[in-house]
C-alpha cells in the first residue's frame, strides 16, 4: 500500500503536466476540430526558453514560467495566422499533414540553433523532502502540481466567466450562427491557441524542472501521450482533459513501479486503444452524428 501511494503521488504530480498540454489539444480541437500536433514541440520550446531566461538573465522560477508561457502564446498566435488559418477551408488531412510539418519544421530549427545534445535544466527549486509516514514528496512536486492547479482553475474561470470565454464557447458550438451574432471568430481562435500554447510552455518548464534534462525531440512521446489524455477524457472537454493527463500519468507510474519503465509507453498506447474500443467519445465526450 505504501509504495502504492507513493507511485500515486508521482503519477499526479506527472500527469498534472500531461493535463497542462493536453488542455490546449482539446481547446483547439473544441475550437476548430484540428489536432495540433505541433503542440508537443511547442511545449518542448517553452522549455528552452524558461531555460535561457534563468540561465542568462538570471530569473526565478515564477518569472520563467511566465515568460515561457508569454513566448510559447505569441508562437502559438504566429503558427495559427501563418499555417493554420489560410487552410480552414481545407480537407482535414491536408491541415492535419501541415500540423506534422509544423512540428518536424520546430523541432529541426530547434535542433539547429540549440545542438542536438541534452542539456541540464538550471536548479530552480531546493531539493528538500517531506516525509509524511512513509510517503515521500519533493519541494519539485509540490511546486507543480500547485502550479499545475493554478493554472486549470485559471482557465475554467477564463473559459466561463469572461466574455472571451463565451465567445470561444459560442465558436465551439457553431462558428457560423457566432459570427453573425458579431463574435469575432479569427481574433477568438488565435486567443484559443495562445492560451492553449501558453499552457504548453508552462508543461515545458514544469518538466524541465522535473527531470532536470531538456533535448530538442522532447515533445514528440510527450505530446502524443497529452494527446492519448485529451482523447481518454473527451476530445473537446477540458474537466476530460484534466482527468485524461492525470490518468495517463498514474499508468505511466504504476507501469513503472510495479513492472518495467520500458513499458510505460507501450501501456498508455495500450490504454488508448481500449478507450477508442469501449467508449471512442471518451470519457467525457459526447457522441455526435455526422450527417453524409
Amino acid at each position: 500500500m505504501n509504495q502504492f501511494l507513493q507511485q500515486l503521488v508521482n503519477g499526479i504530480s506527472l500527469g498534472s503536466i500531461y493535463a497542462l498540454v493536453a488542455l490546449g489539444y482539446t481547446m483547439v480541437y473544441g475550437i476548430i476540430k484540428l489536432i495540433n500536433f505541433a503542440h508537443g514541440d511547442i511545449y518542448m520550446i517553452g522549455a528552452y526558453v524558461g531555460f535561457a531566461a534563468t540561465a542568462y538573465l538570471g530569473v526565478g522560477f515564477i518569472p520563467s514560467l511566465i515568460i515561457a508561457m508569454a513566448a510559447c502564446a505569441i508562437l502559438g498566435v504566429t503558427i495559427e495566422k501563418v499555417a493554420y488559418k489560410p487552410l480552414r477551408n481545407s480537407t482535414r488531412i491536408a491541415v492535419l499533414i501541415t500540423a506534422i510539418g509544423i512540428s518536424l519544421l520546430l523541432e529541426y530549427v530547434m535542433m539547429y540553433f540549440v545542438g542536438a545534445q541534452v542539456k541540464s535544466y538550471p536548479r530552480l527549486l531546493s531539493d528538500t523532502l517531506l516525509n509524511l509516514g512513509s510517503i515521500i514528496i519533493s519541494t519539485q512536486q509540490i511546486y507543480i502540481i500547485v502550479t499545475s492547479i493554478v493554472l486549470m482553475i485559471f482557465l475554467q474561470y477564463v473559459v466561463k466567466k469572461t466574455k472571451v470565454g463565451k465567445a470561444m464557447r459560442a465558436v465551439s458550438a457553431d462558428k457560423d450562427a457566432a459570427q453573425l451574432m458579431g463574435i469575432k471568430v479569427d481574433s477568438t481562435i488565435s486567443f484559443t491557441f495562445a492560451i492553449g500554447s501558453a499552457l504548453a510552455g508552462a508543461g515545458g518548464v514544469l518538466v524541465g524542472v522535473y527531470y532536470n534534462s531538456i533535448d530538442p525531440l522532447m515533445g514528440m512521446m510527450p505530446g502524443l501521450k497529452a494527446f492519448v489524455a485529451a482523447v481518454f477524457g473527451g476530445i473537446g472537454s477540458i474537466p476530460g482533459a484534466m482527468i485524461g493527463g492525470l490518468s495517463i500519468g498514474v499508468i505511466e507510474t504504476l507501469v513503472s513501479g510495479y513492472g518495467s519503465s520500458m513499458y510505460r509507453d507501450a501501456a498508455v498506447f495500450a490504454f488508448l486503444i481500449v478507450i477508442l474500443i469501449l467508449k471512442p467519445s471518451g470519457l467525457l465526450g459526447k457522441n455526435t452524428k455526422e450527417k453524409v
